[in-house]
């Protein structure tokens, strides 16, 4: 089993910046993707950028140029710089950690046959 704590949500003013952080309770000896969703009330779920064990990265379309996802594999941590923050930004931020799994178009991660999930971390962004 892997734990997945994420941490650095907030609330912010539009324009405003926050990082992101995801806490893996243990580290992976296969391939893997790692990745952020969000889900706003009565939104869809949405895919924000993912970043695979061979350093690639993906983005949705509405996140490009403004948020960066990376990864420190010492301490074990997944982190999201999200910049130029903007109101419909507001959501519930996931950290999912996919094994076996490979980035995706639109800041996913596909395939693989083991999932993770964190509680999330609640993003505000105001006007």
């Amino acid at each position: 089993q892997v734990q997945l704590a994420e941490s650095g949500g907030g609330s912010v003013q539009a324009g405003g910046s926050l990082r992101l952080s995801c806490a893996v309770s243990r580290s992976i000896s296969s391939s893997y993707c790692m990745g952020w969703f969000r889900q706003a009330p009565g939104k869809q779920r949405e895919g924000v950028a993912a970043i695979d064990s061979d350093s690639g990265t993906s983005y949705a379309e509405s996140v490009k140029g403004r948020f960066t996802i990376s990864e420190d594999n010492a301490k074990l941590i997944l982190y999201l710089q999200m910049n130029s923050l903007k109101v419909e930004d507001t959501a519930m931020y996931h950290c999912v950690l996919d094994v076996r799994a490979r980035i995706d178009e639109g800041g996913v991660c596909k395939g693989g046959d083991t999932g993770y999930r964190g509680q999330g971390t609640q993003v505000t962004v105001s006007s």
